[in-house]
């Protein structure tokens, strides 16, 4: 097998004869080969699919719309539940940061309920700032709001026994 390959390169080219390892030091070669790429590929990059985070995310979402349409009114006929809201947004990250190998969920939602962004924390933000936010306003805000948490909820289901929403 070895003198048919090296016919492919023969010493009149210049080529380069290929290292050939035999014997036991072939055996452990493979060996560490085999052991490399079993270990690369038995730790996960990500956390693995969590259903409360993605359940958790689900819900929050259709909550936070929810009440970014009562905006019109003034901030503090729903301060309650915008607390409440807060509360469990807070909860929520705290959860995703805690959470080993899952830097990228913990940083999507830092983004999402910062007050200096420009999703559902800096929304909440202004409306407490301002009293009350004009139709306009809110519905752009609430597509950006609702994009965000798409990608938090479609991080949360692509990973690793995750299920996609159908």
């Amino acid at each position: 097998m070895c003198a048919s390959f090296l016919t492919l390169f023969p010493k009149s080219t210049g080529a380069r004869r290929p290292t050939v390892i035999s014997g036991p030091s072939r055996i452990r070669y493979h060996y560490v080969l085999i052991v490399v790429f079993m270990l690369s590929g038995c730790s996960p990059k990500i956390a693995p699919f969590s259903h409360i985070a993605y359940e958790q995310s689900v819900d929050l979402k259709v909550d936070s719309l929810k009440l970014m349409d009562q905006a019109e009114l003034p901030y503090s006929e729903t301060e309650k539940a915008l607390a409440k809201l807060q509360i469990r947004l807070e909860k929520a990250f705290e959860f995703a940061k805690g959470r080993p190998k899952n830097q990228h969920s913990a940083n999507q939602w830092q983004i999402l309920i910062s007050p200096e962004s420009n999703l559902l924390g800096g929304f909440l933000q202004r409306w407490q700032n301002e009293g009350a936010l004009n139709r306009p306003f809110i519905v752009a805000s609430k597509q950006l709001v609702s994009a965000a948490f798409d990608s938090i909820i479609e991080l949360e289901s692509g990973k690793s026994g995750g299920t996609s929403p159908e």
